[in-house]
């Protein structure tokens, strides 16, 4: 059975950072891929970064791209979403989501989501 678990939301003042974690069972790196998602109040949801399989590409989405990275830990089968200068406008419900490859519009498996909240 698929299990992601993410944590680490919080609240944070703009300029600050924080670093979530989706820790990952029932499948290994070299079959799926891991997905950040997040879903603003009265916004759509939008595919914030993705790493594929066996680590080969990481996507980032143009809103997070040279603020956000995605390091990994595969021993313990968990990748982290690494957020700097954060900005009100990354206020949002972050989910980990995973499946055979990176799709823009939406993964196989989701986790509950964890609030990030940036104040201004």
């Amino acid at each position: 059975e698929v299990q992601l678990v993410a944590s680490g939301g919080g609240f944070v003042q703009a300029g600050g950072s924080l670093i979530l974690s989706c820790s990952a069972s029932g499948f290994t790196r070299d079959d799926y891929a891991i997905g950040w998602f997040r879903q603003a109040p009265g916004k759509e949801r939008e595919g914030v970064s993705c790493i594929s399989t066996s680590d080969v590409m990481i996507y980032y989405a143009d809103s997070v791209k040279g603020r956000f990275t995605m390091p990994s830990d595969n021993a313990k089968n968990t990748v982290y979403l690494q957020m700097n200068s954060l900005k009100p406008e990354d206020t949002a419900v972050y989910y980990c989501t995973a499946g055979p490859r990176c799709v823009r519009g939406g993964m196989d498996y989701w986790g509950k989501g964890t609030l990030v909240t940036v104040s201004s």
